[in-house]
This record gives C-alpha cells, structure tokens and sequence, in this order.
C-alpha cells in the first residue's frame, strides 16, 4: 500500500519537529518503523523498481520464443526451469502477447478466414 504525499509529509513533519519520537510517530500515525526511515532518507514516492529480472532472462526467454513460437507457456517453463506464471509475467514484461491465427479457428468458415481450399 502506498501512503500519499501529504500523509507522508505530515509524519515527517511530526518527527522533524521533534514533536514526537520514531517510535511514538509509529504508533500514533499506525506505520512500520522501516517506512518512517525510508521517508526520512527519500520522502519522495517511487512509481516504478529498478530492478532487473531475477529467474527468467530476457534474452534467454525471447530465444526460446524465437525458436519454438507455438509452444505452451508450461513447455517453455519446463526448458527455462520456472513456473508457467513466470513465463507468463516475463511474456507480458516484454509485451509478447498470445499468437491468434485466425486461419486455424475452427469456428470461422473457410472464407471469412481467407483459408483456401
């Protein structure tokens, strides 16, 4: 859960004044001691993580996608050693969505597909 800027300006503002201690500030505003010292160093909110993927490499999950383009998300987990949720966050990270080839939908007449007989 991420606090407003004001909420956070507000503890701040109760501790640098020396109104109150860290710890009274936890009690009485209701949050964790490592938050009220992280907004003290930085009180500015962080939009996103530099953090770079962990588990599933991007290149490594790209050349697999390059080299077997219609494989099951499970297949893919199988080779790169992760679960099927992993490769399903990592795909929409690299904005790999689902191939939909509408000439192989059974539902759709050979002529609105454009399949040939």
């Amino acid at each position: 859960m991420t606090y407003s800027a004001d909420f956070r300006a507000q503890v701040i503002k109760s501790v640098k004044n020396q109104d109150m201690t860290i710890r009274q500030a936890c009690i009485f505003y209701n949050v964790s001691k490592t938050a009220l010292q992280r907004w003290l160093k930085n009180p500015t909110i962080k939009q996103s993580r530099n953090k770079p993927p962990s588990k599933i490499l991007n290149e490594a999950l790209l050349k697999d996608v390059e080299q077997y383009p219609d494989d099951y998300m499970y297949e893919r987990a199988q080779r790169l050693g992760c679960s099927k949720s992993g490769i399903e966050i990592a795909l929409k990270r690299l904005s790999i969505s689902q191939k939909k080839d509408l000439g192989a939908s059974k539902s759709l007449s050979d002529k609105k597909s454009g399949v040939s007989e």
